[in-house]
């Protein structure tokens, strides 16, 4: 941490300091942009630390990463369009352009660092499937609500007041826990569920021994695929594994009775932004669960299995070093007695049940399986028409097979196929 004169070329962040009874700490939504600069080693932002009072920095030395050029600056000192918003703020003093709230700041830190340093794949990926992660607002995406105010908040409360709550736990920790139990759905879905259903198939015909018979179940626990597919992501300089055909008995396996994927990660195979996120937030819970109540870390098995994997990453390490996280290694604990009482319902849970949606089946395999399975044999042939092409470039997007959703796309190309072999 470098306390310095503030520079006109940088770009401002303004993070928050509380003060309380006298001792001075940082909110956790401050904490997570610190982590986040240390993560991907991001010195282009000058920080700032909003406070009421004078001298805080020697408070904080261990809690704000070295390499940061950190001023401290009065509450009432701030500019007028960093103080119309709630912190923490990004704010570019040659376009007067500020970015407020937590999710919108850390993605520009991203999105900033990938500008400056183009191949860092590592830190593009922490913006997930079409740079998506965490970009809906906590108005309308009930994720980015549980993980941008929710859960700090209820951690917070409980800091607060850490030996009231007993073995009670908050709704968005437990709303995060379900969360993490849930199966886990990315765009190549079927490629890595049949990955998984082959290496079940391996694994147990490796375990059979002579004359004994065994049943493979598709839905136990099989994490290799999973965190092979994870680390895979994670590596910058990961080189693509040859692509080779599954099995016969795995290609004729219906999409519905694949096995599920499990969580690696917060949003599923892979490390987010909203790992980062979560990361403070949860150990701060965690170091305050343990010396309190230890008995309730039996509750949430899902969270403390995510809480290990991340620590497998050497950038999470020394970031947390950096800000000063002793970083647990936690077991079981004796169970305490079960919760009485459920997650409170959030947002669109409250709107009453859902209709049950039935999966998608479609594609040639299986609907050609499904014709067979009623007497229709399909064959191929050859197209009537090879030669005739479709200059997809000079219509609309929306019907561009590659670009529109699938059922208005397919539906305009079939029309425009029609309308083609009408005029020829």
């Amino acid at each position: 941490m470098k306390q310095t004169e503030p520079q006109k070329d940088r770009e401002r962040l303004y993070l928050e300091v509380s003060t309380v009874n006298g001792a001075v700490s940082l909110p956790l939504h401050s904490s997570i942009v610190l982590f986040l600069l240390s993560y991907t080693e991001c010195s282009s932002f000058h920080v700032y630390l909003v406070t009421d009072q004078a001298d805080v920095l020697p408070s904080l030395s261990g809690l704000v990463p070295e390499g940061l050029v950190v001023s401290e600056v009065r509450r009432d000192e701030l500019p007028g369009l960093v103080r119309m918003c709630r912190l923490p703020a990004a704010l570019e003093p040659d376009v007067c352009f500020c970015r407020a709230g937590l999710a919108v700041v850390l993605r520009h830190i991203i999105q900033s660092v990938c500008q400056l340093t183009p191949g860092r794949k590592d830190v593009a990926s922490l913006l997930g499937f079409k740079n998506t992660c965490l970009k809906a607002c906590a108005e309308v995406s009930q994720w980015t609500r549980l993980c941008e105010l929710d859960i700090p908040s209820a951690v917070e409360e409980h800091l607060r007041n850490p030996e009231d709550q007993m073995c009670r736990l908050p709704a968005a920790i437990l709303n995060l826990e379900k969360r993490l139990g849930e199966p886990v759905k990315v765009h190549n879905d079927d490629k890595i569920r049949r990955q998984k259903l082959q290496q079940q198939k391996k694994s147990d015909s490796k375990l059979k021994g002579p004359g004994t018979e065994m049943e493979s179940h598709p839905n136990e626990s099989h994490p290799g695929v999973e965190l092979s597919a994870a680390l895979a992501k994670l590596s910058a300089d990961a080189v693509p594994s040859p692509s080779t055909r599954e099995r016969s008995d795995i290609r004729k396996v219906k999409t519905t009775d694949l096995p599920e994927l499990e969580h690696v990660f917060a949003e599923g195979l892979y490390f987010t932004l909203t790992d980062v996120v979560l990361l403070p937030c949860i150990h701060q819970y965690l170091v305050s669960l343990q010396k309190h109540t230890p008995c309730t870390l039996s509750n949430l098995p899902l969270l403390l299995r995510w809480y290990q994997r991340v620590q497998e990453l050497p950038s999470v390490l020394r970031a947390a070093k950096d800000c000063g996280m002793a970083l647990l290694s936690l077991s079981m604990t004796d169970p305490c007695p079960p919760q009485t009482e459920a997650p409170l319902p959030s947002g669109a849970d409250q709107e009453g049940p859902k209709l049950k949606q039935e999966p998608f089946i479609g594609g040639p395999r299986p609907t050609l399986t499904k014709l067979q399975e009623n007497g229709i044999d399909a064959v191929y042939s050859a197209h009537p028409c090879p030669s005739w092409t479709v200059d997809w470039e000079s219509l609309p997007a929306a019907v561009n097979p590659t670009e529109a959703h699938m059922t208005y796309s397919v539906s305009c190309t079939a029309e425009i196929i029609s309308q083609a072999s009408l005029k020829s």
